[in-house]
């Protein structure tokens, strides 16, 4: 399933989720830029288990292993970013975004202490956005791509059962893999700690806006 949009509009320029994105495709290009060096820069400053360092954390969710790793994860962080940070404010969203992408590289390395493969990319941090949205906004309902046989057919999905069917989806991978040694692939734990990290960060930072005055 892809998503395209969602049915909720924002209230306010989502300025910060839009320099998320900015600086995730900035970082791609000056990758793409390095050329063959490109392997040494992601094994320099991505998130490798059994060489853990606490400043990599931040660094690797950053980064990107292809194209379509960062059009995947900067599509989602499109449609569902800026209702969050409507929800939390700037400031707020920007704490919670990085504080779940923190959570979601320790999850993984504390599942896979051992691998010495590079974790990178920006969706354990995304996962969290994908949690807190999940309790704001249940009701919405996100426009998606389904394939239906040999055809994709546009439908909308009630945000609730999108949102869940994903999370079960990456808890059962995850689970599959348990006992295998890491040799790359999705670091399906990274995203399922960041979901949870955002359902209990979102709840916490979430702005009380003062109630809007009614004239009668």
């Amino acid at each position: 399933m892809i998503p395209l949009r969602d049915t909720i509009p924002s209230s306010r320029v989502p300025i910060v989720n839009y320099a998320i994105i900015a600086a995730n495709v900035l970082v791609f290009m000056y990758e793409v830029s390095l050329g063959p060096a490109a392997e040494r820069f992601i094994y320099a400053w991505g998130l490798v288990p059994n060489a853990f360092a606490w400043v990599k954390l931040l660094t690797s969710m950053f980064l990107h292993g292809g194209l379509l790793h960062l059009i995947g994860n900067m599509l989602f962080l499109y449609i569902f970013g800026d209702n969050v940070e409507d929800r939390l404010g700037h400031g707020r969203y920007l704490a919670f975004y990085l504080l779940c992408g923190l959570a979601a590289g320790a999850a993984q390395a504390l599942v896979s202490p051992g691998s010495n493969v590079p974790m990178v990319g920006a969706s354990g941090a995304i996962a969290g956005v994908l949690g807190a949205y999940l309790l704001f906004f249940p009701r919405a309902r996100i426009v998606t791509l389904v394939p239906i046989f040999v055809f994709l057919q546009m439908i909308e999905i009630p945000a609730v059962v999108f949102l869940v069917f994903w999370f079960i989806w990456q808890t059962m991978s995850g689970v599959a893999t348990l006992g295998h040694d890491a040799k790359g692939g999705v670091a399906f734990f990274a995203h399922i700690g960041g979901f949870v990290a955002g359902m209990i960060l979102g709840p916490v930072l979430r702005e009380r806006r003062e109630p809007v005055p009614r004239w009668v």
